[in-house]
């Protein structure tokens, strides 16, 4: 039993959901930390070093590096995961005053916790109040409902002389759902549902204290059960560099085998002639070892592929519209989703199925297409999602005179086919629906039904028996609302404004204006979704629209294609059109055959608007778009309805708000408002995609720039493995020398201002159209490095006969530390404190290096090293000065062909007036950053692009 008091924080027990623990903390970080391409490569080079003579850089030169990145990390784990098991479990009474700490039947009031609510409570009728803030976001109170049966047990002494047992449901994540029964001693067996269950997270309001008894805790309470493990998404830029690191691992074995090839020609052309070669290339052990390629011809048998082609919507509306066959087809497609040996498996969002034959995988890929999925598989049970009706309240209540009368609410479609024939002000209801639905109102239908005491009784006997029951019982019970809910009298309905958040139009035109397509995917009706468009903005006045409602496959496809036609040649490209189509024909425009061409045709509307779309459709129509478009796509929601677009977008954004915390927890990125989504994309979007890829470029450039000297090294050395530069400052490079460059690109740069970005949305266009990291970027800085490379390494050999490694490695040091200066476009106090401090911090560690030996034994090839590079630092500035003056030049080239593409840009003239320049076929000179290391009246009149050139005669 567990004894809950508003103003105390007594538990009797105590839960641990940290990610960690002491056992699984290193196997699982490891695990996650080698999943990324990066750690993996480096890895794989270090478990190589340890093999004797196989690295001429010594064991450690990579494994320390490596060592330290991932200690770095493991700390960050630590502390992030003690943060969130300290907030879990935080015993202040600030924070736990009423708290329920697991699922819980209340005795007196209940609790969700993992508790049954018996009677126990300091509130009359056993009933509580509790704030599900915590699980679903809604901040209102909410009632909770003791036994009538144990309401009287008012004290501790007589709940514990309470003898029974309590018999449930397993532990699963519906929040609103509870199946169970109390079996009291001598009693028959009482019912315990959502109002009897108080679960983990909630809070107790207005009520003193509670009585309950658990009945899950830990990783089975249903808040822990919807904690679900956040799908993997990698962004564009990891994908990209991803397959660059394996094209360079390529070319890495590539200079491996040129190495070897060059190694075995110089030794047999060359290595007799010199006097400091003794020949042995003697066998010992005279073993030869080859290696064969085995190449395996055998057939394996297919891989069942994760698509379905079939798609016939017709199963479903026969489902919908309650056709006879309506309850054969529900029952077929559940077996098909249940009577099978197919083992689910999860990859991030997906379900991929592993089956014994491709014929079960086959049939259970097709339930899950029409609605019924197939989600996890225990020794005793397997768990589908099936599609349920559309939701409908109802209450029976006695009326002062004695009369029993059933009240019912809910969506036109679903009171009006339980209306009775007798009901009054069908067809002016159905107009002042039609009617609000334009106006962008929320309606509802009331209708009501007077009841015998008979008919009451009889019902009465019937939903006490489905109640009890522990198998299908909500499937029982929808079936006995079903006999009760009939022959209904129309009330009326309502209708309620659904008002848009503060700046959302704004918001629209300015994502318009960065040419971001715009899709609303919407429960509402026809006419709502329409009026929403417009109040948004998303729809103009002057815009055509074009409507499909169609109500079978073959009028669908006839009403696209014959659209697609009308179009002509404009298909595929931007029209001033927008296109409205219902949740019933979504269904045949997303079947396989007519997919391509709804495509084409939404691609081709400036606005798509889809309306009474189930949460399944919202996922379906953002997969579609994912697979088909090479675009990026996100999707921004505010309710659990939303969620399954959230995870399968690539970018999902959640809005907390008054639908509840489901979409913000799955999702990628959490807002207030749907205002913020400005800032979110345009601004912070597009600074961390500039810091991110500038990081990652200038990391590969600066590793390149360091290692293929090694190979034109071995050009002059034989090949015989020999480095150039001292193996801890090899190791040490990446860690210490080269590290603060890095972090201030990828914290502090930022390439125009807030406000510039905001008043031109035309600059996102950089990023959409991935301009800052593509393929031909990357390999532009490589072939940048490679270059800086060869001077670095032959200039300083021949030209100043300063050829020695670690005058070459103090070349390197600096040229890529000023190399950062020049990617830098918004200088700080840390930009100059790394590109400077690393510069010095290498030379006093090469000073205090190559001074230690012998009072401590180590780097004895070091000593008197320092005098060179200083008493030729004037010769190293020079240096390095020339060879980044190149950069410099392709700096200014590569922005000169910026402002031509952008066509817009914010100058300001000598006198500091601001002025926009319209874009003509001509460009405009202009800085990235009105504050940065080089003015924007420093650029104009250093290239005025504003006077037409001359034409030659």
């Amino acid at each position: 039993h567990i004894y809950i008091c508003a103003d105390s924080s007594i538990f009797l027990c105590t839960f641990s959901t940290a990610k960690y623990s002491v056992l699984t903390f290193l196997p699982r970080f490891l695990y996650e930390q080698i999943r990324r391409a990066a750690n993996a490569f480096f890895l794989f080079i270090a478990l190589l070093q340890q093999i004797p003579d196989v690295s001429p850089t010594g064991r450690y030169t990579t494994l320390v590096p490596l060592i330290i990145i991932l200690t770095i990390a493991g700390i960050k784990e630590i502390v992030e995961d003690f943060k969130r098991h300290k907030a879990d479990n935080a015993v202040n009474k600030k924070k736990t005053i009423g708290k329920i700490p697991a699922d819980t039947v209340s005795m007196g009031i209940l609790l969700n916790f993992g508790f049954l609510n018996f009677s126990l409570h300091s509130e009359p009728q056993a009933m509580c109040y509790v704030e599900t803030a915590n699980l679903d976001g809604e901040t209102n109170l909410k009632i909770r409902q003791g036994l009538s049966h144990t309401a009287d047990m008012q004290t501790r002494e007589v709940l514990m002389k309470l003898s029974g047992t309590i018999e449930c449901e397993g532990p699963n994540r519906h929040l609103y759902d509870f199946t169970g029964n109390l079996h009291i001693d001598g009693k028959s067996p009482v019912p315990l549902g959502p109002d009897q269950i108080l679960l983990r997270g909630t809070q107790l309001r207005n009520t003193q204290w509670v009585f309950g008894i658990v009945v899950y805790t830990g990783h089975d309470t249903k808040l822990m059960q919807n904690s679900t493990k956040a799908p993997l998404k990698r962004s564009n830029v990891e994908k990209v560099t991803n397959v660059q690191i394996l094209v360079l691992f390529g070319i890495l074995l590539v200079m491996a085998l040129v190495s070897s090839v060059g190694a075995l020609y110089w030794n047999g052309s060359q290595g007799g002639k010199n006097w400091y070669i003794k020949k042995m290339g003697k066998c010992w052990d005279g073993v030869l070892v080859e290696i064969f390629s085995v190449l395996s011809h055998s057939r394996m048998p297919p891989t069942p592929s994760d698509s379905c082609d079939f798609d016939d919507p017709r199963l479903l509306k026969n489902i919908e519209d309650r056709h006879p066959t309506a309850p054969c087809i529900q029952e077929f497609l559940t077996l098909l989703a249940v009577c099978h040996t197919v083992v689910p498996e999860k990859d991030g969002e997906n379900i991929i199925y592993q089956a014994s034959s491709p014929d079960e995988a086959a049939l259970v890929k097709g339930a899950r297409k029409l609605g019924f999925v197939f989600t996890a598989r225990t020794p005793y049970s397997v768990i589908i999602e099936a599609v349920s009706d559309k939701k409908r309240m109802s209450v029976i209540v006695r009326t002062p005179s004695g009369q029993l009368r059933l009240y019912c609410k809910g969506a036109d479609n679903v009171i009006f086919e339980r209306l009775s024939k007798d009901s009054k002000y069908m067809e002016e209801t159905l107009c002042h629906l039609e009617y609000f639905a334009t106006e962008g109102l929320r309606t509802l239908c009331v209708a009501y039904a007077d009841l015998s005491e008979r008919e009451y009784e009889e019902w009465l006997k019937v939903y006490q028996e489905a109640s009890t029951i522990l198998k299908d019982r909500a499937q029982r019970l929808e079936e006995c609302y079903e006999i009760i809910e009939k022959n209904l009298l129309l009330l009326g309905a309502t209708a309620i404004e659904d008002r848009l958040q503060a700046g959302v139009p704004e918001t629209i035109a300015t994502l318009l204006k960065a040419e971001i397509k715009i899709w609303v995917l919407t429960g509402d009706k026809q006419e709502t979704a329409i009026n929403i468009g417009y109040s948004c903005r998303l729809v103009s006045q002057n815009m055509a629209l074009i409507l499909l409602k169609e109500d079978s496959l073959d009028a669908t496809r006839a009403a696209i294609t014959q659209h697609c036609t009308d179009l002509g040649n404009l298909l595929g490209k931007e029209n001033d059109v927008a296109l409205i189509i219902d949740g019933h024909t979504l269904k045949y425009a997303l079947s396989f055959e007519v997919r391509r061409s709804f495509l084409d045709l939404a691609l081709s509307c400036k606005a798509v608007i889809c309306c009474r779309v189930s949460p399944l459709q919202k996922s379906e129509i953002v997969d579609v778009v994912k697979k088909r478009v090479k675009a990026i796509t996100l999707a921004i929601g505010d309710g659990a309805n939303d969620v399954g677009m959230i995870q399968t977008a690539h970018v999902g954004v959640g809005i907390s708000g008054n639908e509840g915390m489901q979409a913000t927890n799955n999702s990628d990125y959490a807002i207030a408002q749907f205002s913020y989504l400005e800032k979110l994309l345009l601004v912070h979007g597009a600074w961390s995609y500039n810091r991110v890829t500038k990081c990652i470029l200038y990391c590969f450039y600066k590793n390149v720039v360091l290692y293929i000297i090694e190979l034109w090294f071995a050009f002059v050395n034989g090949f015989s493995g020999q480095i150039l530069f001292e193996r801890w400052c090899i190791g040490l490079y990446n860690v210490i020398f080269t590290a603060l460059p890095p972090f201030t690109l990828g914290i502090f740069e930022r390439s125009c201002t807030q406000e510039s970005m905001l008043r031109f949305p035309q600059l996102y266009k950089i990023t959409q159209n991935a301009e800052g990291f593509n393929t031909k970027v990357f390999w532009g800085h490589c072939i940048n490095a490679l270059v800086h490379s060869l001077i670095l390494f032959w200039f300083p050999m021949k030209a100043l006969e300063h050829g020695n490694g670690f005058m070459i490695s103090t070349y390197v040091v600096v040229t890529v530390c000023l190399k950062a200066g020049l990617e830098t476009t918004a200088w700080t106090k840390f930009s100059h404190l790394a590109v400077w401090g690393s510069m010095l911090i290498w030379l006093v560690f090469f000073g205090v290096y190559s001074t230690i030996w012998p009072t401590i034994p180590i780097a004895p090839d070091m000593k008197g090293q320092v005098s060179a590079p200083y008493s030729s630092l004037y010769i190293c500035v020079r240096f390095t000065c020339h060879v980044l003056f190149k950069t410099l030049l392709e700096e200014v080239q590569e922005l000169e062909t910026k402002s031509r593409v952008m066509g817009k840009a914010m100058l300001r003239d000598s006198n500091g007036r601001r002025w926009a320049v319209a874009g003509r076929v001509y460009g405009y000179a202009f800085s990235q950053e009105e504050h940065g290391a080089v003015t924007q009246e420093e650029i104009v009149r250093a290239y005025d692009t504003t006077k037409k050139k001359s034409r030659k005669k």
